[in-house]
């Protein structure tokens, strides 16, 4: 059963033959990238402002079982995403570890791509279905709009930013993605996983558990940029660099916007009770 799921994960041909393409993908122009960001964005806005309109001011309104089984299937497709991403890229070090080993390790690889690397093959793939579910994660701002009655700017802000990026991700082959997917949806997959746990009614964490693991993400992609950064420099150049350099900005954009978040909720939840609450719905 191992070996039938491993190849279905990385062996599969429609894997093994992908090849990101504006004509033959699905959602891979600019064009459709801006309609689909500008459409979650005026969606969002246009339901806060529908429910403040007809619904009393702070008051929760219940989607019931929907937002739990949302959360059962992101955790589902992001474990799955984690899974086929980890089997391809060991399949895809095996294959042609020949053509680079002289100038990288398997792990240097994973962080800076060599130059002239195209969007095509299992590793690309998986980062094309991650893309494809950033999108499912947008519906969790409609339910958070639902839920606590509030549009934050950094919920719309942080969706967009990371959809950009995935599409980025794909579109100039660029270095560092294949970890970063890793620490994604291995986070995610627990994250969703406890929001599941939780809304079904079962005992949550006696610690804010969704801050500590975007904290943790947050650190491994700052972690992990430094390290691009300088085998950049020290390899001889990573693919994609230019990219590279725009989804680092916006990285640190994102966790400047959280550790303020951070801060105040932190700042609130003591002047408050003085002790931690439940986690903030990010």
């Amino acid at each position: 059963m191992i070996a039938g799921v491993t190849n279905y994960l990385s062996q599969h041909p429609s894997i093994v033959a992908f090849r990101w393409s504006h004509t033959q993908s699905w959602g891979s122009t600019w064009s459709f990238l801006v309609t689909s960001i500008a459409f979650y964005l005026i969606v969002s806005v246009m339901t806060h402002l529908f429910l403040c309109l007809l619904v009393r001011r702070g008051k929760p309104v219940s989607l019931g079982p929907i937002p739990a089984l949302h959360s059962l299937m992101m955790s589902v497709v992001s474990a799955i995403i984690f899974a086929g991403i980890l089997l391809s890229t060991a399949a895809e070090i095996k294959e042609t570890r020949w053509f680079w080993r002289r100038t990288k390790t398997p792990f240097q690889w994973l962080l800076c791509f060599p130059l002239g690397t195209r969007p095509s093959g299992r590793v690309f793939f998986w980062s094309y279905i991650f893309y494809l579910s950033r999108f499912l994660h947008m519906f969790r701002t409609i339910f958070s709009i639902f839920k606590t009655r509030k549009l934050t700017f950094f919920h719309l802000f942080n969706n967009s930013i990371l959809t950009i990026m995935s599409f980025i991700w794909l579109e100039f082959s660029q270095s560092f993605q294949v970890l970063a997917i890793l620490f994604t949806t291995l986070v995610y997959s627990a994250v969703y996983g406890y929001r599941f746990w939780t809304a079904i009614g079962l005992r949550s964490a006696c610690f804010p558990f969704v801050l500590n693991c975007q904290i943790v993400l947050l650190s491994c992609n700052l972690v992990c940029h430094i390290g691009v950064l300088t085998l950049h420099f020290m390899k001889g150049g990573c693919n994609g660099i230019g990219a590279w350099v725009l989804n680092s900005v916006l990285d640190g954009v994102i966790l400047l916007l959280f550790l303020k978040f951070y801060v105040q909720s932190r700042r609130k939840k003591f002047g408050r009770n003085g002790e931690i609450g439940k986690d903030k719905d990010l």
